[in-house]
């Protein structure tokens, strides 16, 4: 089995997300251009990384399609094992239960999927959406502190521009939000 891997440009301030499909689907995405982190990825599933358009190609369509504003809801095939198995319950959860334009709190999610009371669970979610290996996809950015935007992965930028992309925010000037 081989991890098929390719760069999706994406606006300022995101730059660049970098994929990777496995034979179950979608994998990881990764901010940046950079292959160090699909590597790493790959190098703990035991897959080479390879170049292959064709597996990579709706990847890169939805993602392109979502970032232009004309995509809402993903349909791709996902492939789990890097969520591990403690966490894959709240990023599928997260993933059901938040649509587009819409956010939750750490401790709102960590009810929902099950982790416990909404104030001691909270940074256990943050922990999952800090590692969740398949941001914007599974949407991690519409996961909000209680008293504010809370941290993301990806930067502060790229969650703001995320979140004006769906309509949480108001867009800044600078962000280019189509």
């Amino acid at each position: 089995m081989t991890l098929a891997w390719t760069t999706v440009s994406a606006p300022e301030p995101l730059g660049a997300l970098a994929i990777a499909v496995g034979e179950a689907g979608l994998v990881m995405v990764s901010f940046g251009a950079g292959q160090a982190r699909l590597a790493a990825a790959a190098a703990r599933l035991g897959e080479p990384l390879v170049r292959e358009p064709a597996r990579t190609a709706p990847a890169v369509g939805q993602l392109a399609e979502y970032l232009a504003g004309r995509r809402r809801a993903f349909d791709l095939p996902l492939d789990w094992r890097l969520a591990g198995e403690a966490a894959r319950p709240t990023l599928q959860t997260l993933l059901a239960s938040v649509g587009y334009g819409a956010t939750v709190t750490y401790g709102e999610l960590a009810v929902r999927s099950g982790l416990g009371s909404e104030y001691t669970a909270a940074r256990a979610v943050g922990a999952i959406m800090g590692a969740n290996p398949l941001p914007v996809v599974v949407p991690c950015h519409r996961v909000l502190g209680a008293a504010g935007l809370g941290g993301f992965g990806g930067g502060l930028a790229v969650k703001e521009w995320l979140l004006a992309l769906e309509g949480v925010l108001t867009p800044a000037l600078d962000f280019g939000v189509p």
